[in-house]
């Protein structure tokens, strides 16, 4: 086992370097997490991406707080949420404080070496899964289409079916392989007790807070915390889908302009971390440190709430022959969607040149072939994109 504290670190360096959206912080934690630390072998990690792929709430921090307590408990959990959140959070809510009327140019070479490297983290992940994950015909040609199907319909719905279509094609062409079964468990000690309870908790939450604003019990603070919690509680497909969302319940009110909003959306893009640590800058613009403070757990607890109920009956189904069999599929269209989010967004938004393209190369062989630290390469990239601006 490892200690809550060794996985704050390791989160905590993550939450600071992991730039790129969900796609590419999911690239970063199998670099972490299953080449270099070993804590996750490549199928039980695939697995767990499947499940967050699944639930709704931001992925990569779901991602992470299971593996927080696969590691070290719910302390564990706590721990790689914090780790991992708070670099942005903190960033975001300072520039609330400090910096309310100004916006962050997305045109800056420092900003678009950083895009530049997530091209170069994610197609790492996509090398390297797929040839665990992808090692015969079936498995292979799962992927391909997976990746053709997202690329001509887009979208966290279309992301979810492709998934279930997955699920049947490995059930169809994977069953009785051994090599799709799984070798570590995610159950993470939660018992189904707990995890009903979690559940339960998440269901409680989503109907109790409505109706206790309606009564004007609590005050701002409960209603922001309601708001933040239902936002964070229907959402499919990462940070990007909450912002439509936020953007409902913050500006028509009246808590935010839209000036403001958009100012806070541009500055998000310049911090690494999750995304929906946005709602730190919204807090902090509404409220000061408390504000941040309570939007930012307000958003993020029900996606965790939700991963920590159904890791012990996902667990159950995953262990099951048929189940092994779909899951072989399922993880071969997330290598599919990997791949088809490694050309968009991820490509698309970065490289628009020739210069663009041999940087992100460069940024691979020194992941891929020199195995360089990502934090180097992140640092180097970021310098190099600044240097192509002069140019």
């Amino acid at each position: 086992m490892t200690s809550a504290l060794e996985v704050f670190r390791v989160f905590l360096r993550l939450g600071a370097t992991s730039f790129g959206g969900p796609i590419a912080h999911l690239g970063y934690f199998r670099e972490e997490f299953v080449s270099r630390r070993a804590w996750l072998d490549e199928r039980t990690y695939a697995d767990l991406v499947t499940l967050c792929q699944f639930l709704p709430g931001p992925a990569s921090s779901q991602v992470g707080f299971a593996i927080g307590l696969n590691r070290a408990g719910f302390r564990g959990g706590l721990a790689a949420w914090l780790g991992f959140t708070l670099p942005s959070a903190v960033a975001l809510a300072l520039f609330a404080l400090l910096l309310r009327s100004a916006s962050v140019s997305a045109a800056s070479g420092w900003l678009h070496g950083l895009k530049i490297v997530a091209v170069a983290v994610v197609a790492q992940a996509v090398w390297s899964m797929g040839k665990k994950l992808c090692p015969d015909a079936p498995r292979a040609s799962i992927a391909v289409v997976a990746a053709i199907l997202l690329l001509l319909v887009p979208g966290a719905v279309a992301q979810i079916c492709v998934i279930g279509l997955g699920a049947i094609a490995g059930a169809a062409w994977l069953r009785g392989d051994s090599t799709v079964a799984p070798h570590q468990s995610l159950s993470a000690g939660i018992s189904a007790r707990t995890g009903a309870a979690a559940l339960l908790l998440f269901l409680a939450l989503l109907v109790a807070l409505p109706v206790a604003v309606s009564t004007g019990w609590g005050g701002s603070s409960l209603t922001l915390f309601d708001a933040f919690y239902r936002s964070g509680a229907l959402v499919f497909g990462g940070g990007h889908v909450v912002l439509p969302l936020l953007q409902a319940e913050m500006v028509p009110p009246g808590w935010v302009t839209n000036d403001a909003f958009l100012a806070g959306y541009g500055a998000a893009q310049a911090v690494p971390g999750p995304l929906f640590t946005f709602a730190a800058y919204l807090g902090a613009l509404i409220d000061g440190a408390a504000g941040a403070l309570v939007c930012t757990v307000a958003i993020f607890l029900p996606g965790l709430l939700i991963v920590a109920g159904a890791l012990p009956f996902w667990e159950r189904v995953r262990g099951h022959p048929a189940a092994q069999a779909a899951l072989g599929g399922v993880n071969a269209a997330v290598v599919g969607l990997l791949l088809a989010a490694l050309y968009h967004p991820v490509f698309t938004s970065a490289v628009h040149t020739p210069a663009d393209l041999g940087l992100a190369l460069a940024a691979f062989a020194l992941l891929v072939f020199w195995k360089v630290s990502p934090f180097i390469v992140v640092v180097a990239t970021s310098l190099g994109g600044a240097a192509l601006s002069l140019l």
